[in-house]
């Protein structure tokens, strides 16, 4: 039985300079799927200028892991535990925000591959209550470190960028069940997803030409589905590969309260959030 779609829409516009940001979750119709509370699809722009830390970027976050998924361009990393790091086309990066960190990142055209774009996406994870108070950690993860796998009948690719698919398993950490996938349909081809029940699941398109269980979408669409076990039938109409997006997880049933860079269980974690910020105790960046 194929899974029912219980609802689509297109993310907001929520630009910062030259970036051109699509914002998917939260939206009207999902607070989040599974661990998964936020979304920003980076899209594929011509980078001209130069963006460079410690110009006034850096910010707090508490309760969360943020990842990054960079799908062309270079993302440096700064925090105020001493992390710093450089992510190329393809790969990742995670941190765990935990009890309190600052952070700064850049994103600019590759220096390896000189291609002039920039595209990638940023999704928070809720972490478990008693996970946010532990401490922040960091890692970064090239493109050859992600799990890759051939689909069969030459119908494309699959990347396991976090949670697990078959034997393979990403190296990001998990602390409540969580799945990323990045799945590459070539022209005519098909994706079959078996689902378990109980998960949530929700698809993410870069380009149109998707037919998914019988419905067509287009570039952009998030697509959420409902929570009985079934498949995820993905069908390429177009004469192009696609790129779809799955991700989702245990359902989050802890409390949820989200006020700006932090996300906790209460509205009192909150304001100790807020105040312990302003009262220094996340450090400073260190470049």
């Amino acid at each position: 039985m194929k899974k029912q779609i219980i609802s689509y829409v297109q993310g907001e516009r929520a630009d910062i300079g030259e970036i051109v940001i699509n914002r998917v979750l939260p939206n009207r119709y999902a607070n989040k799927v599974g661990p998964f509370v936020f979304l920003d699809h980076v899209l594929p722009v011509v980078k001209k200028e130069v963006m460079r830390a410690n110009e006034g970027k850096a910010h707090p976050h508490r309760g969360i892991a943020t990842l990054t998924y960079v799908l062309q361009g270079e993302a440096e990393h700064f925090d105020s535990r001493g992390n710093r790091a450089t992510i190329y086309s393809g790969g990742a990066q995670w941190m765990k925000a935990a009890n309190g960190i600052i952070h700064d990142e850049t994103l600019n055209v590759d220096s390896k591959t000189k291609s002039p774009y920039i595209h990638g996406f940023q999704f928070w994870i809720n972490l478990p209550a008693k996970t946010k108070k532990e401490e922040p950690e960091y890692m970064a993860v090239q493109a050859s470190e992600i799990p890759y796998q051939e689909l069969t009948e030459d119908s494309g690719w699959i990347k396991v960028v976090a949670g697990a698919y078959g034997n393979m398993v990403s190296k990001i950490p998990s602390y409540s069940e969580q799945f990323l996938f990045h799945v590459n349909l070539k022209a005519g081809k098909q994706f079959v997803l078996q689902t378990e029940e109980k998960l949530e699941y929700a698809a993410f398109l870069l380009q149109s030409g998707a037919s998914i269980n019988e419905t067509r979408f287009n570039a952009g669409d998030f697509i959420k589905f409902d929570k009985d076990r079934g498949t995820i039938e993905i069908f390429n109409t177009s004469q192009s590969a696609i790129d779809i997006i799955l991700f989702g997880g245990a359902e989050y049933t802890e409390p949820v309260v989200a006020r700006g860079p932090f996300v906790m269980n209460t509205e009192q974690e909150i304001a100790e959030a807020y105040h312990d910020f302003h009262a220094g105790k996340y450090g400073n960046v260190v470049y």
